[in-house]
């Protein structure tokens, strides 16, 4: 699976991408390097032991596509796709100008189904490979503050699950991974209502789990056949299991949270 194989990574010049990069090099994969920064991917790239293809893009090129996918496959066949660009959001549904939702849902959902949709067919043509989809988990519990962002991660999940349903048989894996709070840009990058970067971190995410554990969690996930792999600890791991096991306790903690002053933790007050 990983050994010479060739993997693709979106988003991989910081954070849980970045991290990804050097943990599959190590295991002795070729790699394809993406994301809009470069000189950022030329340094990840520079970390890792194996070969690697630089391949700057930005995520919602769509048109562009098919000769991205095009020169990504003739540098090597792909065996692994990451889908892992994406930015995030804090602010209040109610103060969140429209602006917000469209770049959302089309960094984190409409990018990695183009870019899965282009390369797809080609996997399924080899008889294998694996795509590995970065969701969150609040995706699953719909998180507050995050109105777009988990509606977009939420429509991750539910459309690489579709598509493992097809695709099993035919040797393509798909795993779904839903992060808590991972040591990475998220937050300080993430979108405030006005659709500007908020420019500071959450203590959750600068506490959070660190991003080189959350890749060799994956790669565990990855070798061990899993599906989904909610990648959380302490309250967000339960928030997940609850919403899965009882709903209402979850919605009426989650709307207890910002009865409490949630958003002016964050400093996102309406």
């Amino acid at each position: 699976m990983f050994e010479g194989k060739t993997w693709w990574i979106t988003g991989a010049s910081s954070g849980i991408g970045a991290a990804l990069a050097e943990a599959l090099s190590a295991k002795g994969a070729k790699l394809i390097l993406s994301g809009r920064n470069e000189a950022a991917l030329k340094e990840v790239a520079g970390r890792c032991r194996t070969a690697s293809l630089i391949l700057p893009f930005e995520a919602t090129e769509f048109a562009r596509l098919p000769e991205i996918v095009a020169r990504a496959w003739a540098w090597s066949p792909i065996f692994g796709l990451v889908n892992n660009a994406g930015i995030s959001q804090r602010s209040l549904a109610v103060d969140t100008v429209f602006d917000v939702y469209r770049r959302i849902i089309d960094i984190d959902l409409m990018a990695p189904i183009a870019l899965t949709q282009a390369v797809l067919p080609r996997l399924v043509a080899q008889g294998s490979g694996q795509i590995v989809a970065i969701s969150s988990v609040a995706g699953i519990i719909g998180a507050p503050l995050r109105s777009a962002y988990s509606a977009a991660k939420a429509g991750l999940i539910a459309y690489n699950d579709s598509v493992r349903s097809e695709v099993t048989h035919q040797g393509v894996g798909v795993l779904v991974v839903a992060p808590g709070s991972v040591r990475t840009n998220v937050s300080r990058n993430a979108l405030d209502g006005k659709a500007q970067a908020r420019g500071f971190s959450d203590a959750a995410i600068d506490n959070g789990m660190p991003a080189d554990v959350a890749a060799t969690r994956i790669l565990d996930a990855l070798a061990s056949g899993k599906k989904e792999l909610i990648l959380a600890e302490g309250m967000e791991a339960q928030g997940a299991a609850l919403r899965r096991s009882d709903p209402d306790a979850l919605f009426a903690l989650m709307a207890q949270l910002v009865a409490n002053g949630y958003a002016k933790q964050l400093g996102a007050e309406s």
